[in-house]
């Protein structure tokens, strides 16, 4: 007969638990249970503020029928309210059931500080995907939310009231932010690059009652005599080990509360064990996944009576990015060691500081605070978690290269103990170990030991582990475009502009082989036009051009085609809407509103769209671009024109910069948007350039972008005039073109240039390569070289026949499309719908 093993929580570390429990041997011998408090399985609590923007499928930890498949009697919506130890029994609302073995895995909850009236309707909590229904509920058609806490929760709370739509204030009763993590210089800066995206910060601040308020639904009264209205207040001021169960239960619980446990999670009980947040060890608790993970696997070591994996505490260094500012905290940040000496970089133009505690004799990284830029992170925090000797001069490794900065330890110093992933607790070993069993791949990697696949930021150094060990091994690490071009796509395009090759023919000739592949062509067809801006209908670029490009349109579902024209700055006379109201309603297309502030207008067939442009142009309108990788949109407020919080004229300002950059071929679709003050109703630091208006001038964001994975953009500068404006973004965006990856986002591309964000300002501020004078020439030869791509097919009988539903046939396409109405507008027949018209 099998034993029982009962598992109570549900949450990241108790689902750890059951994988790891699943892939041991031991379990066969076990029945096991899954008790949840919630509704909802296992989900992703490290990326919770992301559930706004996207939904709970997407944070959900395994697939749907995980549990299912598994054979796991899995009880959600059920808490466990009481524990029976001598009875071997768990009690819940709904039954009870008997255990051989128990996990308790009941994780934290919020503390909320006994403040008067903090008990009422909209003092909420940020702890799981019900608070942040609840929040959003609130916060509907409200102004002002309040966050009480500084520290990285508060902040991420702060972070999910600001996504929707709220003026945010941060209260924290300490001195500074994130006090645990930070030291005062650390936490100053971090404040003022918080201020700067328009959150309000408070700290050193304590409220001692909230009444109802006169404008909004309360009112805050703090210690100092100052007030506070807000609609909405989220506590977030710390968690308590969710300890409840274990001390009715009679377990031996720390000085501070959670359930004491040894070095393999076992409670004062042998049959009991407790992992994660509401454990405590050693008198210590541990509010990060990775040591909860490690508990964890623990824990399924003494239950296998396997023993050898061993909880021995964590490290507790951070690296996360908090409304948008990169923040890491490594090891003994605060410089506590005896003897221990500390150098500080501190760039306030940029926001950046940088701190390094190292031992008395210089020879070891104790510890590091990073504001701002946490391309140093990784490798200092090798250095510090693998006890390697530091260079003679150690205050390099924090420097930027331009003041004699260093760089770390490579991976390949790197010891095999050298923990990468420390959420699944994968070494360098391990991966090397992978790669002797066939891994050539980071999907490899992430496949067959679980590296970056939990909070996800070891990514870049399991990628450069991995390069590094596919050079060491003899394998060369291509990064060639494709088999017909040895050579990268810098590289292409440098040859194409130096060489000045007009044709994909004739740089095949020269620097190629074989006839071209779907990779080449059209990543060629990109760099020629970035180059030369010549039509894509030219007859040598035709055959490169994928089907958007080649139709200028992108091709939808049921084989029509959409028409985008460009609304720059999302202005637009009442004139022109009314033509493309005419316009739709004559050619029976599904009309939009996008996020971009355009008209979309869907379910054109082939032979329609240049009779569409035709009309489109003669209202005034241009290509959009929808189609290509380029400029797409300038989003916009109404700025100081209506506004009356608006500093700066954002409209007009979006509409010069949409009309300068249109038509931009680029490695990657780049979009922009430019904000008239600080409250960023434009969204701008979400955008891969964005620009927000201050009394001074123009500050100038870089590299963000929203998609599957959402980065906010960075501070680039601040305060700019538009002439330095417009000059700073022709270099930034022709060096993106000049050095990306073929689909390469800007992101991505700034995290790959060697020295990041810093980097880039020395190459297009301080001009360290002497390229400046060269971008802004290039840029200005497609500014001047712009031409309506539609505008010449329509009036070019050539290019139009081009444009036939039919190549044997001048039938119209729109006899072979089949659609139905909903909502009052056509779109493509669903499969059953085909069916029964067929």
């Amino acid at each position: 007969m099998k034993q029982r093993l009962i598992v109570i929580g549900n949450g990241m570390v108790g689902h750890h638990f059951v994988e790891q429990w699943l892939a041991n041997e031991a379990s066969a011998d076990y029945q096991l249970t899954v008790f949840g408090a919630e509704r909802h399985s296992a989900y992703d609590r490290v990326h919770l503020s992301e559930y706004f923007a996207k939904d709970a499928e997407h944070l959900r930890l395994g697939d749907a029928d995980f549990y299912q498949q598994s054979a796991i009697d899995l009880h959600l919506d059920e808490a466990v309210t009481s524990i029976d130890p001598d009875a071997r029994k768990v009690t819940t609302d709904q039954g009870e059931y008997a255990y051989d073995k128990l996990v308790l895995a009941t994780g934290s909850y919020p503390f909320v500080p006994p403040i008067p009236g903090g008990d009422q309707a909209h003092c909420l909590v940020y702890r799981t995907l019900d608070d942040l229904d609840a929040i959003q509920a609130s916060a509907k058609d409200m102004k002002t939310g309040v966050v009480i806490g500084g520290g990285l929760l508060g902040l991420e709370a702060a972070n999910a009231l600001k996504s929707l739509g709220l003026d945010v204030h941060v209260v924290e009763f300490a001195p500074r932010l994130m006090p645990v993590q930070l030291d005062d210089e650390a936490g100053a800066m971090l404040r003022s690059k918080i201020e700067s995206l328009g959150v309000s910060v408070h700290t050193d601040t304590a409220t001692q009652q909230i009444i109802a308020g006169d404008a909004a639904r309360m009112k805050m009264c703090f210690a100092n005599e100052t007030e506070l209205e807000t609609d909405l207040i989220v506590f977030s001021a710390g968690i308590r080990p969710q300890d409840a169960l274990g001390r009715e239960a009679g377990l031996t619980l720390g000085e501070r509360g959670g359930i004491d446990v040894d070095q393999y999670c076992r409670t004062s009980n042998p049959d009991i064990y407790a992992i994660g947040e509401c454990a405590v060890w050693n008198g210590r608790h541990f509010g990060l996944v990775a040591p909860g993970y490690t508990m964890a696997r623990a824990a399924v070591s003494h239950l296998s009576a396997d023993g050898r994996v061993h909880f021995q505490g964590a490290d507790m260094s951070t690296k996360l990015k908090l409304l948008g500012v990169d923040v890491g905290s490594i090891g003994d940040a605060h410089g506590h060691t005896p003897g221990c000496q500390s150098y500080r970089y501190t760039d306030e133009r940029t926001g950046v500081y940088r701190r390094l505690v190292v031992s008395e004799d210089g020879k070891r990284l104790l510890g590091a605070i990073l504001i701002g830029d946490n391309q140093h992170y990784d490798p200092l925090l090798q250095l510090a978690l693998n006890d390697m000797p530091l260079p003679e001069q150690p205050e390099g490794l924090i420097l930027p290269a331009s003041e004699g900065g260093l760089p770390a330890a490579g991976s390949a110093e790197l010891p095999m103990t050298a923990t990468i992933c420390s959420c699944h607790n994968v070494s360098k070993g391990d991966i090397c170990e992978s790669m002797n069993d066939g891994a050539v791949s980071v999907a490899d990697l992430k496949a067959s030991t679980k590296a970056a696949t939990g909070c996800g930021g070891c990514a870049a150094m399991l990628k450069t582990v991995l390069d590094a060990e596919l050079e060491k091994r003899g394998v060369q690490v291509d990064h060639s475009l494709c088999a017909h071009f040895s050579h990268t796509r810098q590289e292409l395009f440098h040859l194409i502009r130096v060489e000045q090759i007009k044709s994909f023919t004739e740089l095949l000739h020269k620097h190629g082989s074989g006839g071209g592949c779907e990779i080449c062509k059209p990543a060629v067809a990109s760099m020629l036009a970035s180059c030369w801006n010549e039509h894509v209908h030219t007859p040598e670029l035709v055959p490169l051009q994928d089907t958007n490009d080649t139709f200028m349109a992108n091709m939808q579902k049921d084989g029509t085609y959409s028409v985008v024209p460009r609304i720059p700055g999302g202005e637009i006379t009442p004139k022109m809407l009314i033509t493309l109201g005419e316009v739709g309603d004559k050619y029976k297309l599904y009309t939009k509103v996008t996020g971009g502030q355009r008209i979309d207008l869907f379910g054109a067939t082939l032979d329609e769209l240049p009779l569409i442009w035709e009309e489109l142009i003669a209202a005034g309108f241009e290509t959009g671009h929808a189609y290509g990788k380029s400029l797409r949109t300038v989003k916009s407020c109404v700025g100081s024109t209506w506004c009356r919080f608006g500093v700066k004229d954002s409209v007009g300002t979006a509409i010069d910069i949409e009309n300068r950059y249109k038509g931009l071929r680029t490695p990657h679709k780049v979009k922009m948007a430019v904000s008239g003050c600080t409250r960023e109703c434009a969204e701008a630091q979400s955008k891969d350039i964005g620009v927000i208006a201050t009394e001074n001038g123009w500050n100038l964001y870089v590299c963000g972008n929203g998609g599957m994975k959402p980065r906010h953009a960075d501070l680039f500068a601040t305060d700019l005039d538009d002439e330095t404006l417009v000059r700073y973004i022709d270099r930034i965006l022709m060096f993106y073109v000049y050095t990306a990856d073929r689909l390469q986002r800007t992101s991505v591309w700034m995290e790959n240039l060697d020295g990041g964000l810093d980097y880039l300002r020395q190459v297009v501020i301080d001009d360290s390569l002497g390229l400046a004078a060269e971008l802004e020439a290039r840029m200005q030869h497609v500014v001047d070289s712009y031409r309506c791509e539609w505008k010449e097919a329509v009036e070019d009988p050539d290019k139009r026949k081009r444009f036939r539903s039919f190549v044997n046939s001048d039938e119209p396409g729109r006899a072979r499309i089949v659609q139905v109405v909903e909502r009052g507008q056509l779109i493509p027949a669903r499969e059953l719908a085909v069916e029964e018209a067929s």
